[in-house]
C-alpha cells in the first residue's frame, strides 16, 4: 500500500509547485508593472500635471521669490491667442510640420522600396544615410548653419559656380528664406527615422502575394497600388503620427539654426514657449503654449488609435 501512496504523491507535489511558481510570476509581473506606473507617474504625470497649473496661474519671477502663484483662470491661454504674434507663430508651425511630415514620410517609403531591393553595396548605402540620424540635433543644426553661410557656405558656393544665383543668398537671416532653410534640414534629418521604420514594415509583408499578383500579369506599379499600399497603410499611418509628433516638439534645430528669426519668421510653439518662459520670464504663458500643444498631441494619437480601430474592424 506505501508504493501507491507515494505514486500518489508526485502529482501533488508537481501541481503544488507549479502553483507557487505561477504565484510567483504573478507576483514578479504586478510588480513590474508597479515599478512602470511609478516610473510614468513620476517622469510624465507630474510633469504634465505641474505644467497644467503652472498654465492657469502668474508665473513670474517675482511671484516665485513670493511663493506666491496667484491663480487667474485661463487669462494666460486669452493672453496668447489676442498676441499678435499667435497667428504668425501658428502658421509656422502648421507649415513646419505638415511640409516636414509629408516629405520625410514620402521620402522614407521611397528609400524603403529601394533598399528592398537585392542589389550590391545596399547595406553600406543605407548605413550612410542612417549616419545622419545618429547626430545630436544641435550638431545638425551648427552643419546646416555653416552650409547655409551666406559667406563661404557651400550651398551658396555650389549655386554660384553652377551660375544659377548671381550673388550669395541670405539662407538664415531672409525672413523668406529661414523657415524653408530649416525645414529642408529637418527633412534630411528625420528621413531615415521614416526609412528604417517603413523598411521593418516592407519586411513583414507576404511574399506570396507578390508571386500571385505576378502569375496574374500585374506590373510593378500595380503590385504597389493593389497589394503594397493596402498592407502598409497601418505601418504609414503609425510613421505619420510618430512623424507628426516628433516634428511638433522640434526645437534643438530651430534654436541653434536661427533662434526663432529674424522677426520671428521661423519661431514655432516649441521656441514660442521658450521665449515666454526663459527670455521673457513669464512661465504662466511658456505653460499655456506647452499644455496647447500637448493637446495637439493628444489629438494626432486618438486620430492614430482610432484609424487602427478602423482596420481591425474591416
Amino acid at each position: 500500500m506505501a508504493a501507491p501512496a507515494v505514486a500518489g504523491g508526485a502529482p501533488r507535489r508537481r501541481a503544488g509547485l507549479g502553483l507557487e511558481r505561477a504565484a510567483d510570476s504573478r507576483g514578479v509581473y504586478g510588480g513590474l508593472v508597479v515599478v512602470a506606473l511609478a516610473f510614468l507617474l513620476a517622469f510624465v504625470g507630474y510633469p504634465l500635471i505641474y505644467n497644467l497649473l503652472m498654465s492657469f496661474q502668474e508665473v513670474t519671477l517675482s511671484t516665485m521669490a513670493r511663493l506666491d502663484r496667484p491663480w487667474v483662470g485661463a487669462a494666460n491661454f486669452e493672453a496668447v491667442f489676442a498676441d499678435p504674434l499667435f497667428w504668425l507663430v501658428l502658421r509656422n508651425s502648421l507649415a513646419f510640420t505638415i511640409a516636414c511630415v509629408v516629405c520625410q514620410v514620402a521620402l522614407g517609403f521611397a528609400l524603403a522600396l529601394f533598399f528592398s531591393l537585392r542589389f550590391s553595396g545596399a547595406a553600406w548605402f543605407r548605413g550612410v544615410i542612417l549616419a545622419g540620424w545618429i547626430l545630436p540635433l544641435l550638431v545638425v543644426g551648427a552643419i546646416f548653419k555653416w552650409l547655409y553661410a551666406t559667406n563661404g557656405g557651400l550651398v551658396n558656393e555650389a549655386l554660384l559656380a553652377a551660375g544659377l544665383v548671381t550673388r550669395p543668398v541670405n539662407w538664415l537671416s531672409s525672413p523668406d528664406l529661414s523657415l524653408l532653410s530649416i525645414i529642408l534640414a529637418n527633412i534630411w534629418y528625420g528621413t531615415p527615422f521614416a526609412m528604417i521604420l517603413l523598411a521593418a514594415g516592407l519586411a513583414g509583408l507576404p511574399g506570396e502575394l507578390y508571386e500571385a499578383a505576378h502569375l496574374d500579369g500585374a506590373g510593378p506599379w500595380q503590385r504597389f497600388r493593389w497589394v503594397t499600399l493596402p498592407l502598409m497603410k497601418p505601418t504609414l499611418l503609425a510613421v505619420l503620427t510618430l512623424c507628426t509628433i516628433y516634428t511638433l516638439r522640434a526645437f534643438d534645430l530651430l534654436f541653434s539654426m536661427t533662434g526663432g528669426g529674424p522677426a520671428f519668421s521661423s519661431t514655432t510653439l516649441p521656441l514660442w514657449s521658450f521665449v515666454f518662459s526663459f527670455q521673457q520670464f513669464d512661465f504662466g504663458k511658456g505653460a499655456a503654449i506647452a499644455s496647447l500643444m500637448f493637446v495637439v498631441v493628444i489629438v494626432a494619437g486618438a486620430l492614430y488609435v482610432r484609424s487602427l480601430r478602423t482596420e481591425v474592424r474591416l
